[in-house]
């Protein structure tokens, strides 16, 4: 049986861990974006549709931790399945 008196709480990410999660977010968005309208059907000679990708699964070099404490922050929104979306 674990103690709760010896179990260790883990730390918070750090400040540089936090924006450092934001950053790989943001340029994770934002490719996953481009490859979305990069598909037939929004090139030059059609409508010019725009991407509608709003959240994204966060990137797996961070713990889930790090995405947690953002949406703690109001960095980030966590939606159904894992998903996170900026707040803007």
């Amino acid at each position: 049986m674990v103690d709760p008196e010896t179990t260790p709480t883990p730390e918070p990410p750090s400040k540089e861990e936090l924006r450092m999660a934001m950053k790989a977010f943001r340029k994770r968005l934002k490719l996953t974006r481009l490859d979305d309208e990069s598909r037939m059907g929004y090139g030059a000679t059609s409508s010019g549709q725009n991407s509608g990708i709003v959240a994204i699964t966060p990137p797996n070099q961070f713990s889930s931790a790090v995405w947690q404490e953002l949406a703690r922050q109001g960095k980030l929104k966590r939606d159904r399945g894992g998903l996170y979306s900026i707040i803007e």
